[in-house]
């Protein structure tokens, strides 16, 4: 039995994602060829999650819930399950306006140190001002044009982009790690309510200014501690719309998509299907491309379906394609008239708990170390 030994453990170990005797060769195909090894260490087991199992996800999760504002350790989600989400989604646009405070920055700073100190994962959307007019981001006003190169608010633009990179170039732990985020710029790009949206600029403007942003971050900024992802809004399964504006697999990590409308009215089977295949159709090009598949923003506002979670996953995961995403991401909850998942007591509860406990659906509790290649085990739930 003792000669069977090695053998067993080496089997053990590769069900669990180890490599025996030698370390997992990361990826070269990132966006950032200088990325940090623990950058590249979340992307290579993000991407290795691929068909294993999916990370939950919220939007402002640590920061308050329904009924609550600024308790530490404390999330929704955690109150109903006994477990964070795995991934934490915060935005940038109170830190990169002309009127932001060092408070402001402060904050968001703490939630994403609290986040990685657990072992969570950062990701970071910008909902941006209008540069033109001063307003927000619902302004449509033609701006694009002005923001690039050569552009009348160019310089007002890359003031905006030095702020956020001052923001992550200080998320750093005690011993001088710097933390790595998930960036999600200018996202929902298909749609017609921002104004980088599809109506307001052509793809080309479009192209341009991710092509900018990210060498702007990583070349000039010298940040290397970001995964960047792409996510326009819902495709309708033509999956040339997605490509349609899609900045080139040099500037892109993940290939996300954001879904409300679709998974809105759940008894709209066809619905759903588009949806699905849509997602599908995108993890079957990131795979090709040894990137990232995710459903980067989703959910149904208010819950008004109590079986929304388990049957929306269920359709995912019973697809050969788009069950290879490898987290899926709702909305924040503010208060009982705009939340996106369950609070103690709503009648959604049961429903998430059988969402939680599913062994495909991976919350805090049931990840390792996300920034070791090493230590990445999916833990039962």
């Amino acid at each position: 039995m003792k000669k069977y030994l090695p053998l067993l453990l080496f089997l053990f170990l590769a069900m669990l994602g180890f490599s025996y005797g030698q370390k997992p060769v990361l990826e070269n195909n990132m966006v950032d060829a200088k990325a940090t090894t623990e950058t590249k260490a979340l992307f290579y087991n993000l991407k290795n999650l691929a068909g294993k199992g999916v990370l939950f996800g919220q939007q402002d999760a640590l920061m308050y819930g329904v009924g609550w504002q600024g308790e530490y350790d404390k999330s929704d989600v955690k109150s109903i399950t006994g477990s964070h989400p795995a991934l934490f989604g915060c935005d940038l646009e109170s830190i990169a306006k002309d009127d932001s405070d060092l408070q402001s920055a402060e904050k968001l700073k703490s939630y994403c140190l609290q986040a990685y100190k657990m072992g969570g994962i950062n990701t970071l959307s910008w909902h941006v001002q209008n540069f033109v007019t001063g307003k927000n981001f619902y302004d449509t006003t033609k701006c694009v044009s002005s923001i690039l190169p050569g552009g009348e608010k160019h310089k007002e633009f890359t003031k905006s982009l030095d702020k956020i990179a001052s923001l992550i170039k200080s998320l750093k732990t005690g011993k001088g790690i710097a933390i790595p985020v998930i960036f999600r710029p200018f996202h929902e790009n298909t749609g017609n309510w921002f104004w980088w949206g599809k109506p307001f600029c052509t793809a080309h403007q479009y192209k341009a200014l991710w092509q900018f942003t990210v060498k702007y971050l990583r070349d000039k900024k010298q940040l290397h501690n970001l995964i960047y992802a792409y996510s326009p809004d819902r495709i309708s399964g033509n999956f040339d719309n997605y490509m349609e504006r899609y900045p080139g697999d040099d500037f892109v990590d993940v290939l996300g998509f954001d879904n409300y409308y679709e998974f809105k009215d759940l008894n709209d089977e066809r619905s759903i299907d588009i949806a699905v295949k849509s997602i599908g159709q995108i993890c079957t090009y990131a795979i090709s491309k040894n990137k990232i598949a995710a459903l980067t923003e989703t959910g149904q506002e208010k819950l008004v379906q109590p079986k929304w979670f388990t049957t929306v996953f269920n359709k995912i995961m019973n697809d050969a394609e788009a069950s290879k995403i490898s987290y899926l991401m709702v909305w924040r909850n503010a208060h009982t008239g705009h939340f996106y998942a369950p609070y103690p007591g709503h009648s959604s509860e049961i429903d998430f708990k059988e969402f939680y406990n599913n062994p495909k659906t991976l919350f805090l509790k049931n990840i390792g170390n996300m920034y070791d290649t090493k230590k990445s085990i999916i833990l039962p739930n």
